[in-house]
């Protein structure tokens, strides 16, 4: 499987939802052809990964099968690979190693969990852990931060100090995965922007992005469109909020960011490029 080689500018993931009810693109993309086409128009635009989610993880989502999340995933990863774009990195965005794994079988490359590969959660046993998964297929996985459940995850979060709580959180999984076999340089941390976080929640883990870079793993930032961001601008469709997207976008290649989830690729790889020329000059 793929090993996780990043450019020496930070990358784009378009977020390919292939659910009903994801906040922002929700019912979208159901049609795999549709879906495939989407993923052409990413590439085009300035993309190098694509994350497929068969199942939403928003706020007050409720869980669903594997068998469910097989039937939305597989046909998009098998039609992308039969496709011009067959060779772009694609990244199953699921919790459910049986997901993954056959994900993986069908063509994926990368492994992203929301639940940082916590397989203790799931009632019954997984067939094989994830993070087992990600060092046997030698995958680059994201390891994200989340204070409980989809379903649960906003009502009333609270951290002493967020920054400190969900860098320990990472580095501790992280933990798990080197020990499960996953090499370093596939270990990618995401610290979960708006999963059970409250405002001034994501706005400190923004501003103490440096901090989580520090930690020596690579870091995927995931803001795209989020509500944090509607809370700030008065901006009630998550579609409108692409300048505010932007704005962390750029904030975060400052910071040292190195994966940006997104939505809208073209105005955000804009804003990345321009940052990341600026970041370049030698003061």
């Amino acid at each position: 499987m793929t090993q996780l080689k990043l450019a020496a500018s930070p990358e784009i993931m378009g977020i390919l939802n292939v659910t009903p009810d994801s906040f922002s693109d929700g019912g979208n993309y159901s049609n795999p052809e549709r879906a495939v086409q989407r993923a052409l128009e990413m590439v085009e635009q300035g993309a190098t990964i694509i994350d497929i989610g068969g199942e939403s993880t928003r706020p007050g989502a409720e869980s669903i099968s594997v068998s469910e999340q097989l039937e939305r995933v597989i046909p998009v990863i098998e039609g992308i690979r039969q496709s011009s774009i067959k060779d772009v990195l694609i990244s199953v965005d699921t919790t459910r190693s049986e997901v993954a794994k056959s994900a993986l079988e069908a063509g994926a490359s990368w492994l992203n969990d929301v639940s940082a590969g916590d397989d203790s959660r799931i009632k019954g046993s997984e067939k094989e852990p994830m993070l087992l998964l990600a060092a046997k297929h030698s995958c680059p996985i994201v390891l994200m931060h989340r204070q409980g459940e989809s379903a649960v995850m906003q009502d009333k979060p609270h951290y002493d100090d967020v920054c400190v709580e969900v860098s320990d959180y990472l580095v501790k999984r992280a933990q798990a995965a080197l020990d499960a076999g996953v090499p370093k340089d596939n270990i990618i941390v995401d610290p979960g922007i708006g999963f059970g976080k409250l405002l001034s929640h994501n706005l400190q883990l923004l501003a103490g992005l440096e901090s989580l870079v520090s930690l020596d793993y690579k870091v995927l930032l995931g803001t795209s469109q989020k509500r944090f961001l509607g809370e700030i601008t008065g901006i009630e469709n998550p579609q409108q909020r692409v300048v505010a997207t932007c704005a962390t976008t750029a904030l975060g290649v400052k910071a040292g960011v190195a994966i940006f989830r997104v939505h809208d690729v073209h105005e955000n790889k804009q804003a990345l490029d321009v940052a990341w020329q600026i970041k370049q000059v030698k003061n």
